[in-house]
């Protein structure tokens, strides 16, 4: 009896000693530092051995350091900082009324019946409809001035934001909501600590959307009856056939649009740290 005993408890030891085989991670990995400069530093790479091995015209696509030159010559003659500044202004300016539109008439139709019937169903409409296609509308209402563009920028950031914080409200777990009733919380701690935790993976996700579109439409509508911008710069350089001023002004916009993502990727990060997701 003893004997058995003493096997037993020396195959067990046995079996607790031997080295576990490690199961391989289902999880993508852990994060690289500035691991998303890896695509566009590739692609400046093939750019600038394509331009040195005469693969690509340069009167067609000029190679990198000649549009660094260029770049370099409009940022002293003072045409570059200045159509900086003011393609910055038209974005800020639409992108902060899209946000405040976006942000409240998701609250206010994710969380009343009367505000869903009213909005909702108005919002998509307005998704359905190109937002450029209103371009031609918009000018005969407010000018050709600066209004109408910042009034379409404002279109196209507020129906993402609309959309996807709209959606996450609307997916919030009925479960929650019982529960705040039965704790007895007040309107104003239900949506503190319930709707809005529960709607920022949503308003995060429409808001890199937002931030996108407003470079986007930008783009557009800088070339319309503009004096000034990044857009109007590209316009006339079109006509003169200048493709590394054309070229300036799409990195300028790529740099813009990454370094304004990146932003948001990392505010994202730090309010909902919080999370555990396959991205921390």
């Amino acid at each position: 009896m003893t004997t058995t005993t003493l096997h037993k408890a020396a195959a067990v030891v046995t079996a607790d000693e031997r080295p576990h085989r490690r199961r391989r991670g289902l999880a993508p990995g852990k994060r690289l530092p500035a691991a998303r400069l890896a695509g566009p530093l590739l692609v400046l790479a093939l750019w600038a051995v394509a331009s040195a091995a005469e693969a690509l015209d340069p009167a067609a696509i000029p190679a990198p350091w000649t549009v660094v030159e260029t770049g370099a010559q409009l940022w002293t003659d003072g045409t570059l900082i200045t159509d900086i500044l003011t393609s910055l202004q038209r974005a800020a300016s639409g992108f902060a009324i899209g946000l405040t539109a976006g942000v409240v008439l998701a609250l206010a139709s994710g969380l009343t019946r009367t505000g869903e019937a009213l909005i909702d169903g108005t919002v998509n409409l307005n998704r359905a409809i190109p937002t450029l296609g209103l371009i031609p509308l918009f000018i005969l209402w407010l000018g050709i001035g600066e209004t109408f563009k910042i009034a379409i920028i404002a279109i196209v950031v507020y129906i993402p934001i609309y959309l996807n914080t709209h959606a996450a409200l609307s997916g919030i777990d009925n479960r929650f909501v019982e529960l705040a009733e039965v704790q007895g919380l007040s309107k104003l701690r239900f949506i503190r600590e319930i709707v809005i935790p529960g709607a920022l993976p949503g308003f995060f996700v429409g808001l890199r959307l937002g931030v996108t579109g407003s470079w986007l439409g930008l783009v557009v509508l800088e070339q319309i009856n503009a004096t000034s911008g990044l857009g109007y710069m590209m316009f006339q350089a079109t006509n003169y056939g200048q493709s590394d001023v054309i070229l300036v002004g799409l990195v300028v916009y790529g740099i813009f649009g990454l370094v304004s993502d990146s932003t948001v990727r990392l505010i994202e990060r730090r309010v909902l740290s919080w999370r555990r997701t396959l991205s921390s």
